[in-house]
């Protein structure tokens, strides 16, 4: 990280030695060496956390693009069921969009109901 040789650790060790002394330098030393490990600790957890969430946009990206091309295939489906091309399995399929069934009108008795005679000879609605 900040390619520091022995040549310089050293040299920093002397100085420290000279500018604190014996009894003090022990004490200075375990004080910046806990200061490193937890520098060391914070930047190995930012740097996990940092790939973790890059790993994640990388996994939602796809997954993103596949739910709008869905929602997109949903759309399409929508608008050609809405122009009246309907799959041949529905019950619907026998009469063309807005017809009821029969061209009858109300009223109309040239397509009224059908009505079957009886054993009895009195007519019975089907």
């Amino acid at each position: 990280m900040f390619d520091v040789g022995f040549s310089e650790i050293f040299l920093l060790g002397l100085i420290g030695l000279l500018v604190l002394g014996p009894e003090r330098l022990p004490g200075v030393a375990r004080t910046i060496g806990g200061f490193v490990r937890k520098a060391r600790t914070s930047w190995a957890s930012l740097r996990k956390t940092i790939e973790a969430e890059m790993a994640e946009a990388d996994l939602s990206t796809p997954i993103k693009k596949a739910r709008e091309e869905l929602q997109q295939i949903g759309k399409d489906l929508t608008d050609i069921d809405m122009q009246g091309i309907r799959p041949k399995n529905r019950q619907s399929d026998s009469a063309p969009l807005g017809s009821s069934g029969s061209d009858s009108t109300p009223g109309d008795s040239s397509n009224a109901d059908p009505v079957t005679e009886s054993t009895d000879g009195k007519s019975k609605d089907v």
